[in-house]
């Protein structure tokens, strides 16, 4: 069993919940990161020393954002609370909601293969994350893990949640925040005996951060002769959410060539793989696995795997992805290694049809020359190629709950 341990949790003040969060970086221009990091005691300009400075001394942008930190919790514009673990449920405007629990997972499980990972990572990222880590000793966004649903943990979280909360956030995208401290020595002990029975975590989201954590916490056990596993740095703030709390949306690809083939040649090539379907004009949403949508020419097809191609690919290889990547972007295309090319766009989708709509928009705009819909993937094949160490090719789950950053954060000092 995975260790999951409560933590001195770190947050804005009732003052400042408003203000403070920020959704990931990654979702915002750098123009709208140096817009963002004006704002007086927000995250964004609690970290301006690293995101906006014009200063290439990195180690001392770094030294700036952990005395930004200190003097931000000096100021009470964030409290530290005692050791708790967190309820952290999200409400969103289509009335999806997302309910798990914050608390610390252990880089040693993770190196020991008790929290499973599905996909490979860049060592650059990873090095340049884990020295971040060294140097502002802050995490503050959870790696988000999944496990297979426990009932006593979900009654557990049912009779907390009739308490009032200690955040209460609505964001900018209208999802609502809320946050549960569970600090009582009953309560604590009652969540971590039934978690305690959960026999592993994997990772939906957040490969880098949980992999530049172990990284960071290697380094430092290096240095470190009295390491004994229980340090903070050995640690890794984390959200669990069970299989009934996540959703697996689609991941779609677009190409912009077709390898010096026509339209017609390409659909050849193709026909020797798939059944091959003409849907017209209508945008087609593929109704499950082993049925690709492809948009090529003005038109939709359905894409249905031959059975006898599929039964020479093992049970474990045998996602959509896979059989793309495999039967068309290698064969036809001429693509080696789709982690590398530049040819290959995602395209992240919503389990509907939208996420066509969108392939065709970009096929449309001349940018590209064909778009690939790929079936969801279910949490039993996210399990499966988990369970057996398979790595997926790039891009193939984009997961909710998506979480924002610095709601609640794990000081490692």
């Amino acid at each position: 069993m995975p260790i999951f341990k409560p933590f001195r949790g770190v947050r804005p003040s009732e003052d400042f919940v408003e203000i403070f969060p920020t959704h990931p970086l990654d979702n915002f221009s750098q123009e709208e990161i140096n817009k963002k990091a004006q704002t007086e005691s927000s995250y964004i300009q609690m970290i301006k020393p690293y995101v906006v400075s014009k200063s290439k001394d990195v180690d001392r942008n770094l030294r700036k954002i952990r005395t930004n930190f200190e003097e931000l919790l000096d100021d009470k514009v964030v409290v530290q609370d005692p050791s708790s673990y967190y309820l952290y449920e999200q409400f969103l405007p289509n009335k999806s909601v997302f309910r798990g629990l914050l608390g610390l997972v252990s880089v040693d499980d993770f190196r020991n293969g008790k929290i499973k990972k599905h996909e490979s990572t860049l060592t650059q990222k990873k090095e340049k994350l884990a020295y971040y880590l060294e140097k502002v000793n802050i995490q503050a966004e959870p790696v988000l893990l999944t496990y297979i649903a426990n009932p006593k943990v979900e009654l557990l979280m049912n009779h907390e949640e009739k308490n009032v909360p200690i955040l209460n956030y609505l964001d900018d995208h209208g999802t609502r925040h809320k946050v549960w401290r569970i600090d009582n020595r009953l309560k604590m002990k009652e969540f971590k005996d039934v978690i305690e029975q959960i026999d592993s975590f994997y990772i939906a989201d957040g490969h880098h951060r949980i992999g530049s954590t172990a990284l960071n916490a290697k380094h430092l056990q290096d240095k470190n002769k009295k390491h004994n596993g229980t340090e903070h740095y050995n640690f890794v703030f984390s959200y669990i959410v069970s299989n009934q709390s996540i959703k697996i949306h689609d991941y779609n690809r677009l190409l912009k060539d077709l390898n010096g083939l026509s339209e017609d040649e390409f659909l050849k090539k193709i026909e020797e793989t798939f059944l091959v379907h003409d849907k017209g004009e209508t945008p087609y949403y593929p109704s499950q696995k082993f049925h690709i949508s492809m948009y090529l020419g003005g038109r939709f097809y359905s894409l249905h795997v031959k059975h006898d191609v599929r039964k020479k690919q093992s049970d474990l290889n045998d996602l959509d992805h896979f059989l793309l990547e495999e039967f068309v972007f290698k064969n036809i295309l001429g693509i080696s290694d789709p982690k590398t090319t530049e040819r290959i766009t995602y395209c992240k989708g919503n389990s509907a049809v939208e996420g066509i709509i969108d392939l065709k928009e970009n096929v449309d705009s001349g940018e590209y020359k064909v778009g690939f819909g790929i079936y969801p993937v279910s949490f039993n094949d996210l399990l499966k190629v988990s369970d057996n160490k398979i790595v997926m090719p790039p891009k193939c789950t984009y997961i909710e709950p998506k979480l924002v950053t610095a709601l609640v954060m794990y000081d490692m000092k």
